[in-house]
């Protein structure tokens, strides 16, 4: 089930939705009741085992020994 971010474009409240379907249509806002908020880009986590050096980076490159995409 997707989660997605919501602002409301009434009173400027950001909230979260947990879809049961891609199709669902927004929901209304809990603060103000308004309805259809605007969708925010939101980064997403895709859990795994990920690593903290440079050698399980995917680039292969990060400096810093702790790869921010692991």
């Amino acid at each position: 089930m997707p989660i997605y971010e919501y602002k409301c474009k009434k009173c400027g409240k950001t909230f979260e939705h947990l879809a049961r379907t891609f199709s669902e249509p927004a929901p209304k806002c809990p603060k103000c009741g308004a309805s259809q908020p605007e969708k925010q880009m939101s980064a997403f986590s895709a859990g795994g085992s990920g690593g903290n050096n440079s050698s399980s980076c995917p680039t292969g490159t990060c400096p810093t020994g702790t790869c921010p995409l692991g």
